[in-house]
C-alpha cells in the first residue's frame, strides 16, 4: 500500500498520511522511520494531522493504542 504523505516537520515527525478507506495512519519520523497504524479512526487522524504537537499526540493517542506494521 503506497500512502501520500503531507509534509509536518514538527516534533521530530516528517510526513504523515491517512488511508481513510483502510483507516492506515502512516508516519515518517526525521530518523526516517516509518509505520504504519492500523485501525485508526477518521477523527483521531485528523487531529494527528492537524495537531500543533504532533510527537505529543502521537505519544498519548496512535502509539500505544493502535496495532503497527513497519
Amino acid at each position: 500500500m503506497t500512502l501520500e504523505r503531507k509534509p509536518i516537520h514538527r516534533g521530530g515527525i516528517r510526513s504523515a498520511g491517512y488511508d481513510r478507506a483502510a483507516r492506515v495512519l502512516e508516519i515518517e519520523f526525521s530518523s526516517g522511520r516509518i509505520v504504519q497504524h492500523t485501525h485508526v479512526g477518521d477523527e483521531v487522524a485528523q487531529r494527528f494531522l492537524a495537531s500543533s504537537s504532533p510527537f505529543g499526540y502521537y505519544q498519548d493517542k496512535i502509539e500505544e493504542e493502535y496495532p503497527t506494521r513497519r
